[in-house]
């Protein structure tokens, strides 16, 4: 496996590769992988003859008194990892070759990125969009996997995709889960042991909604409410939003009915910032 760290390698790399007939599979990451990283990469070589793994903790999608100097950075394990799920390139730029001097271009995405984690982290999906945007166009990849744990993410992404007419096929890819049923992140190397346990109340509360659901009820107010009561019993949980959207919008619904629905919640445990989703 190789790994390039300018664009004009990666391209290089890209262009022979097509050359040979291969299909071109990306997956942006901002590196400290976990199983479920692993398993978007393994999607991907289901999908594409060669893959392309981003590693690149972007500055711009973190807020001003976010975790980006925190922010995990095992360069060492994440190379082991890659190899093991089958990448065949590892693209790790620095932010000063990535960004040139003076750049002042943004991709913003309205309407979809307003609500929910855009309300409550101003600017991150601005940031989010326009460094998916400088890699797409860098590795031109047939097809890009995501994680579906970040749901707006990837409504917001695809909406971009077709806004702007980008000839990659956006492939969305289950959340994986620790064994208690907590959403793999990143960010769960902050947590406690203890910690670890209480954020279990996350997937019994969209748990609690999605039953509800399958009972036949479709007013969004109860669904919320069902998951709310499994939240409120876990006081070390800080809850930030938990609403019933429509999955492609992200806009809350008041009426599950004839609608593609999910549940998204996000939480505050201790200092770390969680979020999760799941189909009603």
């Amino acid at each position: 496996m190789e790994v390039v760290h300018t664009i004009p390698e990666l391209r290089a790399a890209v262009d022979r590769a097509r050359q040979a007939g291969k299909a071109i599979g990306f997956v942006p990451t901002m590196g400290c992988l976990h199983e479920g990283h692993l398993s978007l990469i393994r999607r991907a070589r289901e999908e594409a003859a060669f893959v392309v793994v981003s590693i690149f903790v972007n500055p711009t999608q973190f807020g001003p008194n976010e975790d980006f100097s925190k922010y995990p950075r095992t360069f060492a394990e994440d190379r082991v990892g890659c190899v093991a799920a089958g990448a065949d390139l590892i693209f790790a730029p620095t932010t000063a070759d990535f960004y040139p001097v003076g750049a002042s271009t943004w991709v913003d995405v309205e309407g979809v990125s307003a609500r929910l984690c855009g309300e409550f982290r101003p600017g991150h999906f601005r940031g989010v969009t326009t460094v998916v945007a400088m890699l797409f166009n860098a590795v031109q990849a047939d097809v890009a996997v995501f994680g579906r744990k970040d749901l707006q993410q990837l409504a917001v992404i695809r909406r971009m995709v077709r806004d702007l007419h980008m000839p990659v096929r956006i492939i969305a890819h289950e959340t994986v889960r620790e064994p208690n049923g907590v959403a793999m992140s990143s960010r769960n190397r902050y947590l406690s042991a203890e910690q670890l346990m209480q954020a279990t109340a996350i997937p019994a509360a969209m748990a609690a909604a999605k039953a509800t659901a399958q009972a036949g009820i479709t007013d969004a107010a109860r669904l919320r409410d069902a998951a709310q009561a499994v939240l409120s019993a876990q006081p070390a949980l800080k809850l930030q939003y938990c609403e019933i959207v429509d999955l492609e919008t992200m806009v809350p619904v008041a009426s599950t009915s004839g609608l593609r629905c999910a549940i998204a919640i996000a939480c505050h445990l201790g200092a770390t910032r969680l979020i999760d989703n799941a189909d009603l």
